[in-house]
């Protein structure tokens, strides 16, 4: 039985321009039910073009995370549309969204997730090997991926043997090993010193200036203020969609 999956029409969108490469339309999130239902999400609109670095902020409870995992197909949206690289994935199975995410995203989160017992070149291997690459090939995409976060010397070190910024590292070459078309980051310097976040930022600055699409949520203004564009939620709605590094403080204090 082949593994390629194959996707109806509904999954294609008539009218969403080549720039696009996320797009929500009228999502909505519920939790619970009858008078316990909870709106985590309330008819969101959001458009991200291919490029982009922006960042999503918002209070706690804001709605923010649970847009990011709609947006890296880790959760279904309860109503509207959400097209991913021109492919409507709302509504897919858990099979088709598995796929999405392996060939589309690339995950960086606040804790590392590293497998302690592996070397860091085994830990990026990792993805490839669901993706269904062959050994050789997965070594040198591998090596690739190490040596463009600058962990070319640290290729056979486990993460007991790393500071935290190079395990850092570590998990956003496993990241992008994929070629993945967008770069999820979620608060990815919340673990880290100030020396080592700037240096996790200028990281994501190159990857986004080598064409990869970065989007990073984040509760810290300083980071948010290195993106081009950040997003603001509050109340499950984005009330703020295009602010600017320097629009960012009259926000926060309002």
């Amino acid at each position: 039985m082949s593994n390629t999956l194959t996707f109806n029409d509904t999954n294609i969108p008539q009218a969403v321009p080549e720039s696009v490469i996320i797009r929500l339309e009228d999502i909505s999130k519920l939790y619970g039910i009858g008078e316990i239902e909870v709106k985590a999400l309330n008819n969101v609109n959001l458009v991200i073009e291919k490029g982009e670095y922006c960042s999503i902020m918002g209070p706690s409870g804001s709605g923010k995370s649970t847009a990011m995992n709609i947006i890296g197909c880790l959760d279904r949206p309860s109503t509207g549309d959400y097209y991913l690289d021109n492919l409507n994935v709302a509504q897919m199975s858990d099979t088709e969204l598995a796929h999405i995410r392996n060939k589309k995203l690339g995950f960086v989160f606040q804790q590392f997730h590293l497998l302690n017992q592996l070397t860091a070149l085994e830990n990026v291997m990792l993805p490839m090997v669901y993706a269904s690459v062959k050994p050789g090939e997965r070594k040198e995409r591998a090596t690739a991926a190490l040596i463009k976060v600058g962990l070319e010397k640290r290729l056979n070190n486990k993460p007991t043997q790393l500071s935290g910024g190079q395990q850092q590292r570590v998990a956003i070459a496993r990241a992008i090993v994929n070629n993945p078309v967008v770069l999820l980051a979620d608060e990815p310097t919340g673990a880290l010193d100030s020396h080592t976040t700037q240096e996790v930022l200028d990281l994501f600055h190159e990857l986004n200036s080598s064409g990869i699409t970065v989007v990073i949520v984040t509760h810290e203004s300083e980071v948010a203020r290195q993106t081009k564009r950040i997003v603001w939620f509050r109340d499950g709605e984005v009330v703020h969609s295009h602010l600017t590094p320097n629009e960012l403080h009259q926000v926060v204090i309002s």
